[in-house]
């Protein structure tokens, strides 16, 4: 069977959809898989060794400039590429009418969740074949399950395998390290930053430097100044699959509810998520080694309960 894979964003829920292509291959030796995704997180499914071929779209920015010849120019590209494949399923793992568009593009049959089991059940009629998944579990059962209602086999009872395999990394760390990312996509996400650099301190009172990681200019900056505040090392700028080498090289990661987080509990790092914004319940931190989760909406975390989740960890 060849198969293609859509889960175009963000970053977590990428990361979330990882061990059903590890279930599929399992279940379905042999199976071709491949995988639609916007290119900014194109390097997450090519970490994953069972997927074939990864297809970076840009959605993002085609549907800014609908009216340029040249984005009906690419995403023709784009479509006739899929086409040429001849998949014999598509499993829309997203759930959203823009995925199941785009999964159609294929032209082949399109699978995805029934209209009780999505955000946006419009979606589950541009659908060949749809399965109910209960919305209340976590997202990478959820997953799991489509992918197993779709491709014939039973849900595994076993833990999620993420199945990643980190590059080499590109930027030389410190002997013995410990990962903190106080950066989000929104400022609601953030968390204050003596806090930081407390939990910064702690680490290096462990032997461990603190790494504090950044993505773009105004990161930057405040990743420097937590860095300063605790004796800690702030890397270049990294591209996804670089800053997966750090990820996956250190000894203890504390995030917030961001895309780098959800990757550094997957690559089977000890990690807490500090989640300031949204409940952690359905997307909290999951991985095959020691993971907490802590906080929700308008539920800031205490300094004092994120140290214990840190110091448990050991």
């Amino acid at each position: 069977m060849k198969l293609l894979v859509v889960k175009t964003s963000s970053m977590g829920d990428v990361v979330h959809a990882l061990p059903a292509v590890g279930d599929l291959l399992h279940a379905r030796p042999g199976t071709v898989v491949d995988w639609l995704v916007e290119a900014p997180f194109a390097a997450i499914p090519q970490l994953h060794p069972g997927v074939r071929r990864v297809w970076p779209m840009a959605w993002r920015k085609w549907r800014r400039r609908l009216f340029e010849g040249a984005t009906w120019q690419a995403m023709r590209a784009l479509r006739d590429a899929l086409r040429a494949e001849r998949y014999d399923l598509v499993v829309d793992l997203q759930g959203l009418v823009k995925s199941a568009l785009w999964a159609r593009q294929a032209a082949a049959p399109v699978a995805g969740y029934d209209a009780s089991s999505i955000r946006e059940p419009w979606a589950a009629r541009l659908y060949a074949r749809t399965a109910a998944v209960p919305r209340e579990l976590h997202a990478v059962e959820r997953c799991r399950r489509l992918m197993a209602a779709h491709a014939g086999y039973a849900m595994p009872a076993t833990a999620p395998d993420f199945g990643l395999r980190a590059p080499a990394p590109s930027w030389k760390s410190p002997p013995r390290y410990a990962v903190l990312i106080p950066n989000a996509s929104r400022a609601e996400k953030l968390w204050p930053e003596s806090r930081w650099i407390a939990i910064g301190r702690r680490f290096a009172e462990q032997g461990r430097t603190p790494v504090v990681l950044w993505g773009s200019e105004a990161e930057q900056t405040l990743a420097e100044r937590i860095a300063a505040g605790c004796d800690g090392a702030v890397p270049p700028f990294l591209r996804v699959g670089d800053m997966a080498a750090v990820l996956a090289g250190a000894e203890r990661v504390v995030g917030l509810d961001t895309g780098f987080t959800h990757l550094a509990a997957a690559l089977g790092r000890p990690t807490v998520g500090i989640y300031c914004d949204h409940e952690p319940g359905l997307a909290g931190i999951s991985g095959t080694a020691p993971v907490a989760s802590i906080g929700g909406k308008g539920q800031v975390p205490k300094l004092a309960d994120v140290m214990a989740l840190v110091d448990r960890l050991d």
